[in-house]
């Protein structure tokens, strides 16, 4: 018989945004830790169910980061950059996400 697969809920897309792929966290990357963009309302929890769904891992932390946006200028004129809410997601030992494919 075929390995059955869970069916995903939708909603889980809507917690994890994208993969935040920066110097730091590939850092991060060398204790088992994978750093998203999430959603604002999401809570530790959500993420936590998202990224064990989506990504078929489990998950034994979850630390979140609000990171409040910086007033810039353009031509001038000054602009506000957008608030952003970031997640570091812990992992088992022995797992890890490969970012840089898709769900």
């Amino acid at each position: 018989m075929a390995k059955q697969q869970k069916a995903v809920d939708p909603r889980h897309y809507d917690v994890i945004v994208a993969p935040h792929i920066t110097e730091k966290a590939t850092l991060l990357s060398e204790q088992n830790a994978v750093v998203f963009k999430v959603a604002p309302g999401a809570t530790k929890p959500e993420i936590k169910a998202a990224v064990e769904a989506l990504f078929d891992v489990n998950v034994t932390g979850v630390n979140t980061i609000v990171q409040k946006g910086k007033t810039k200028r353009w031509k001038g004129a000054p602009y506000q950059r957008s608030d952003m809410k970031k997640a570091i997601v812990t992992l088992k030992d022995g797992q890890s996400i490969d970012v840089t494919t898709g769900i």
